[in-house]
């Protein structure tokens, strides 16, 4: 059995409207926010604000298709590191996050150490990803898996 995560204790139901509305669609005016939520427009905002500091909101961005703008390839990649230690794991993060098409890049428990996620240009361009992957220091293996098509790709939580 399955138990839903805790609600964090200082949000109510106008928060989570508001948390919603916003997910749903970040460009959406603060007078246009404050009717879907039922409220106001400054209490609406004080309460986005409120969000924002509390760290619940982190930012805004545009969705963008990535094939339109050429990245016509999306896969994963479980790296596998050698070492678990901490200057190891950390030097790994600090590299791939300099490289841009490294999207996502997340510690993995089970399999691997870490789960990315990449675009890539074309096929030679994620062989060229890979081949950096594995001949990076303190890399002992990487697994790719590319994309087919991707049905489902929510951005935010369930609210």
């Amino acid at each position: 059995m399955t138990t839903d995560p805790p609600d964090p204790p200082s949000l109510d139901g106008i928060d989570r409207l508001i948390l919603a509305a916003l997910q749903e669609d970040g460009r959406m005016t603060n007078v246009a926010l404050a009717e879907r939520a039922g409220i106001s427009a400054p209490p609406c905002l004080r309460r986005v604000r409120r969000l924002e500091r509390a760290g619940i909101l982190r930012g805004y961005h545009a969705d963008t298709d990535p094939a339109r703008l050429g990245w016509t390839i999306t896969f994963f990649a479980i790296v596998g590191l050698d070492s678990q230690k901490e200057s190891v794991l950390s030097g790994f993060e600090q590299m791939v996050a300099n490289w841009p098409e490294v999207r996502e890049c997340h510690m993995i428990r089970g399999g691997g150490d870490f789960l990315l996620r990449l675009l890539a240009r074309d096929a030679a361009h994620e062989n060229q990803l890979t081949q950096r992957l594995t001949g990076a220091a303190n890399v002992s293996r990487v697994q790719t898996l590319q994309t087919i098509r991707t049905s489902r790709n929510l951005a935010g939580v369930p609210l």
